[in-house]
């Protein structure tokens, strides 16, 4: 007998990466995202939908600026060559690692067929899930801006929201009812902007329900209701911290895949030159396994894949048995069918961790086995539970619980110039553009300010890693949109080519309207 319900929540996103030159670092983290992660989750999800007594379940968003790249046909076009690049690279691997090299090529040969076989085309295998009700997909913020850092010019949250709305709808032909908020990020009023346009339900950490006013009764264990009508769920740390624990959870075993040991780090440059990569980089070719988290990259065994199989089916057996004795417990505490939210990356699972797939795969098998029934966010709602009233607290699920990973020392530069950028946008959309080329330009400013939002950026600059690039992506998209609203307020088109130009390497948001930044929505 069921005690309650979990519901696995995956949040799908990568930055707007799109590059024209292929071999690129950005290209790289599309492209192994889409080797080590995206892939392996659809194969896993339709593999089990098609298996009798499984009853897979999963809730995922996918972020606007994913489904761009997803879509990308230059992108589709490149990444079997890539793949093939990998395959070929792996027979350089040293002799002591050949068993586990063969493994990872005919792991990415099936990716690879996999790819091909349905033509590049991943948005519909996701959209004809939803359909097949296996998933519920849920939209992002446009391109992950951090929301409550953009609240100053209130038209530039609505941006942020409605080109979700537009961009999912245009994507997987239904309108969205739920949104990964970036970061969880939630501050007051929000719900208002999320109601007017079309958002019923998301999802915050654990501290934005608890702190809700009044006190949930139920606590996380429940959905609230806003005062505006926004169902939210809250993130269940029990649930979540065996698998999103490095170091005390299951990715961190010594025999699962060591994610820190490269083999692009250990070819002579002349092989990887020799196959068009014209430096040491990650290649997503991992050949080792964790062994001792205390012990240096170099002293890591070799993988190996047998052991590591046998493994997961433990640590997912064990999770189970985790989640039945917490709903047990909750289910003889409170008076109806205690809830589990176990909300994760997506990239965690295949990317961050290599076996996370096949975890998600024991998960669908097993979970009828230790009574817990998989459910999704909207077949929550669908039941029409018995809500409390409550205003969530601004919150996030960052470091800290609130918004100091997003603003502090290296990056809040970045906010006075959103708010700067933002007024301009907004000041001139209330006016509007007078001729199809102004139009133009003032819908390719909206872009490049859309991807100077990206709370990617500020997430690198505060984690120190790349940031050569992430400083460089900011002020690229902010110079191209003071170019071209300039040209606009001075009545001083820049040249067509310069705007063919933008549009070409930008060319995210096809539908995007000036409307979305108009004063009169305050």
């Amino acid at each position: 007998m069921f005690k309650g319900n979990l519901a696995i929540v995956l949040h799908a996103h990568l930055p707007y990466v799109r590059s024209t030159t292929p071999g690129s670092l950005e290209e790289d983290w599309f492209f192994q995202a889409l080797m080590e992660c995206y892939l392996p989750i659809l194969n896993v999800l339709e593999d089990s939908y098609k298996t009798k007594h499984e009853n897979p379940k999963v809730t995922i968003s996918l972020s606007p600026t994913l489904l761009s790249l997803l879509n990308d046909e230059d992108l589709k076009e490149r990444f079997p060559d890539w793949l093939n690049v990998r395959i070929k690279l792996l027979n350089s691997a040293p002799k002591a690692q050949e068993e586990a090299a063969d493994y990872l090529s005919k792991k990415i040969k099936q990716q690879l067929s996999n790819f091909q076989n349905c033509g590049g085309n991943l948005i519909e295998r996701f959209s004809n899930l939803q359909k097949s009700k296996v998933i519920d997909i849920l939209t992002c913020a446009a391109t992950h801006g951090y929301l409550p850092l953009l609240r100053e010019n209130i038209e530039c949250v609505n941006a942020q929201l409605s080109n979700a709305v537009r961009e999912h709808s245009h994507f997987l032909g239904v309108q969205p009812k739920g949104i990964w908020l970036p970061e969880c990020a939630y501050y007051e009023g929000l719900d208002k902007l999320l109601i007017k346009n079309g958002i019923r339900y998301s999802i915050l950490d654990g501290h934005g329900i608890l702190h809700a006013n009044p006190r949930p009764r139920y606590g996380i264990y429940a959905p609230i209701c806003s005062k505006n009508g926004v169902a939210f769920f809250g993130r269940d740390s029990d649930s979540t911290l065996p698998v999103w624990s490095s170091k005390q959870g299951y990715p961190g075993d010594s025999n699962y895949r060591e994610f820190h040991r490269d083999l692009g780090w250990e070819l002579p440059i002349e092989i990887l030159k020799k196959h068009g990569i014209k430096d040491s980089r990650p290649l997503g070719l991992k050949l080792n396994k964790v062994t001792d988290q205390s012990i240096s990259l170099e002293n890591k065994s070799v993988y190996e894949p047998l052991l590591a199989n046998k493994t997961v089916k433990k640590h997912a057996e064990n999770y189970l048995i985790g989640r039945k004795e917490q709903l047990e417990k909750l289910s003889n505490a409170i008076t109806q069918s205690p809830l589990l939210i176990a909300p994760f990356d997506a990239e965690l699972f295949g990317h961050w961790w290599f076996e996370g797939p096949l975890f998600l795969a024991e998960i669908f098998k097993q979970a009828a086995d230790y009574s817990v029934r998989l459910t999704t966010l909207k077949e929550v709602l669908s039941d029409k539970p018995n809500i409390q009233l409550c205003n969530p607290s601004p919150s996030s699920w960052g470091q800290g619980g609130f918004h100091k990973y997003w603003l502090n020392d290296s990056n809040a530069w970045l906010v006075s110039e959103w708010s700067k950028a933002g007024k301009a946008m907004v000041g001139i959309c209330s006016n509007g553009a007078k001729d199809e080329l102004g139009i133009r330009i003032l819908q390719q400013a909206g872009r490049e300010l859309l991807l100077s939002q990206s709370s990617d950026w500020s997430f690198i600059l505060r984690a120190g890693t790349t940031t050569e690039l992430a400083k460089e992506r900011i002020n690229r998209h902010l110079k191209r949109f003071w170019i071209l609203i300039s040209s606009l307020e001075e009545k001083d088109y820049l040249p067509i080519s310069d705007l063919i130009e933008f549009e070409k390497e930008d060319s995210i948001f096809p539908l995007i309207e000036a409307n979305d930044w108009y004063k009169a929505l305050a």
